[in-house]
C-alpha cells in the first residue's frame, strides 16, 4: 500500500477525504489461502424476459439462461445468498433467502449478480436500473458487481444485439460509480457454454480479482470443464514463465506454484542468481536464455521435452522498455523492444506448438500492457510491441485446436520500474483509475493463474486489463 493510501485511511485522513475532492482509495482485499471465495452475502437476480406485460422491476419469472449456472457456482462455493429466483436456486441446490426490491435497503451485499441475457430489446434495458438502483448503494467494501450477458454477435435479432452491446456502457459506468474498493464486470457467455462459467465467476467474485474492474470477458465453447481441486488447480502441470527473476514474473511464478504447478523460470544469464532464488523458493527449476537469440526457442523446447515431456502453461512475461520520443528513437532502441516483447513470443510459440510440446488443454498467457491499448508518449516502441501481443492473441485464438491463448494488460503496477518514476507521474498513474491506487504484481499473477486454470477452457482470445479500471484507454 502506498503512503498516500495509508494516510487517507487513518482517522484524520478520512476526515480530510470527506471534506475535500481528494481521492480516497480503500485498501483492497486480496486472496488469502483457506479463505472463502466470497466473504459476505450475494444477491442473485435476472431480467424477467421479453414479456410485454411484465412491469419493470417485477420479480423475474425466468427467461435468463445463466441464472441457474450462476446459482450452481454460488452453491459450490457455499455462499450466503438472497434471490428472488426460487426455481433456479432450488434446481442448483442453493439455499437462498427470499428477496424483493422493497427489501433492498435492509441488507448489505458483498456481490450483486444479474443475469441480463433475457434483455432482447432496448426497451428492456430499464431492468438494469430497476435492479441496481435500490441495491448499488448497499454494496459492501471491496464488493463485486457482475452482469451476465450474451455475446452481441451471437444474438438472434438486431434488437437483441443492440441491447446486449449496451450492457458494456452500463457496466463500465457502474465500475466508476461504486468506489470503496468495489469492482464491476460484464461476462458474455455464448449459448451452450453455460457450464463453463464457473472459473470466471469464482475469480471475479473473489479477492483474486482485486485490481480487475470494468472488464468485458467472453466465455465460449461447449461441454463441461474437467473436475479440479480449486485450491490446487494446476497440480501435476508444468508452467513456463519468461522474465521470472523479479517483479511481476516472480509473482506469477509464485502464484502458479501455489496452485500446484512445477514452474520452469526463464531469464537472461545476467539474472541467473535472482532467477534461481525465485525458482528454488517455489520448488521449480530455472533455465537461463536470451530469448532473442536465434537458438533460444529450440533451447527452451529441448529443455521442456527432455526434463518434463512437454508443457501445460506458457506465460510470456519477459519484456523491456527503451523509452525515447519518436524523433529521438534510434533503430537499435526501437528494434530491441520489438524483438524481446513480441517477436520472441512468436518464435517460442512456434517452437513449442510445432514440436507438439504444448499438451492438450494447454494455456498460453501473454503479458501485454495498457500502453498497447492507449499508447503513451515516448513509448512508441513499447506500445507497438504490446499492441502486437494483443494482435498475436487475436490471430492465434481461432487457430489453436487443443489450447487457449489470452492476454493480460497491466496498468500501473507497483514495481521497481514504477518506483523509479518521478513522483508526479507516479502519483498520476496511481490515482487515475476507478480504484485510485496502483496494483500489485500479485494482481497480475492472480489473473494469469485464472486464465491458466484447466477450468478456464471457455476463455480464449480475451485481453483482460489489470488496471483498476484505468481512466486512460478505458
Amino acid at each position: 500500500m502506498d503512503r498516500y493510501t495509508q494516510l487517507i485511511n487513518t482517522p484524520v485522513g478520512r476526515v480530510v477525504a470527506r471534506n475535500t475532492p481528494l481521492p480516497a482509495p480503500v485498501p483492497l482485499e486480496r486472496h488469502v489461502p483457506g479463505e472463502p471465495v466470497l466473504s459476505g452475502r450475494a444477491l442473485l437476480s435476472a431480467a424477467p424476459g421479453a414479456d410485454p406485460g411484465a412491469a419493470p422491476g417485477a420479480t423475474p419469472g425466468g427467461g435468463g439462461r445463466l441464472a441457474r449456472a450462476a446459482a450452481r457456482v454460488l452453491a459450490e462455493i457455499h455462499a450466503e445468498v438472497s434471490s428472488p429466483l426460487r426455481a433456479e436456486a432450488a434446481d442448483a441446490g442453493l439455499d437462498a433467502a427470499p428477496w424483493t426490491p422493497q427489501a433492498a435497503a435492509n441488507q448489505r451485499y458483498k456481490a450483486l449478480i444479474f443475469d441480463a441475457t433475457a434483455i432482447a430489446a432496448s426497451e428492456q434495458l430499464g431492468e438494469l436500473r430497476a435492479f441496481f438502483a435500490p441495491t448499488i448503494r448497499q454494496i459492501e467494501l471491496c464488493g463485486r458487481v457482475v452482469v451476465l450477458g450474451t455475446p452481441p454477435q451471437q444474438c438472434a435479432t438486431p434488437a437483441e444485439r443492440i441491447a446486449q452491446r449496451a450492457l458494456e456502457g452500463f457496466v463500465r459506468s457502474v465500475g466508476k460509480e461504486v468506489r470503496r474498493g468495489a469492482t464491476a464486470q460484464l461476462v458474455y457467455v455464448s449459448p451452450g457454454a453455460e457450464d463453463r462459467l464457473a472459473s470466471t465467476l469464482r475469480f471475479l467474485l473473489s479477492p483474486r480479482s482485486a485490481y480487475v474492474s470494468g472488464q468485458v470477458i467472453r466465455v465460449g465453447g461447449a461441454g463441461e470443464p474437467p473436475a479440479i481441486d480449486w485450491e490446487r488447480p494446476l497440480a501435476d502441470q508444468v508452467a513456463l514463465v519468461t522474465g521470472a527473476s523479479r517483479g511481476i514474473g516472480a509473482s506469477i511464478a509464485a502464484t502458479l506454484a501455489r496452485d500446484g504447478a512445477h514452474v520452469v523460470g526463464v531469464d537472461v544469464p545476467a539474472l541467473a542468481d535472482e532467477l534461481r532464488a525465485v525458482t528454488d523458493r517455489v520448488g521449480g527449476s530455472s533455465l537461463t536464455a536470451d530469448i532473442t537469440e536465434p537458438d533460444a526457442p529450440a533451447q527452451i523446447a529441448e529443455h521442456l521435452s527432455a526434463e518434463h515431456g512437454g508443457v501445460d502453461v506458457v506465460v510470456h512475461n519477459a519484456g523491456i522498455t527503451r523509452d525515447r520520443t519518436l524523433g529521438r528513437m534510434d533503430e537499435e532502441r526501437f528494434n530491441s523492444v520489438i524483438a524481446v516483447n513480441l517477436t520472441s513470443i512468436e518464435r517460442i510459440d512456434e517452437a513449442l506448438v510445432g514440436r507438439d510440446l504444448l499438451r492438450g488443454g494447454g494455456r498460453i498467457v501473454c503479458v501485454s500492457s495498457m500502453n498497447g491499448i492507449a499508447g503513451n508518449a515516448g513509448q512508441t516502441n513499447y506500445a507497438t510491441s504490446k499492441a502486437g501481443v494483443i494482435g498475436l492473441v487475436e490471430a492465434y485464438a481461432p487457430l489453436l485446436e487443443r489450447a487457449t491463448i489470452n492476454a493480460v494488460a497491466p496498468g500501473f503496477i507497483e514495481t521497481r520500474m514504477t518506483a523509479a518514476m518521478p513522483l508526479p507521474i507516479r502519483e498520476a498513474g496511481r490515482r487515475m483509475s476507478s480504484l485510485a491506487q496502483g496494483g500489485l504484481p500479485v494482481d497480475v499473477a492472480e489473473t494469469v493463474a485464472w486464465l491458466a486454470c484447466p477450468a478456464s477452457a471457455g476463455i480464449n482470445g480475451n485481453v483482460v486489463r489489470v488496471c483498476g479500471q484505468s481512466l486512460i484507454g478505458a
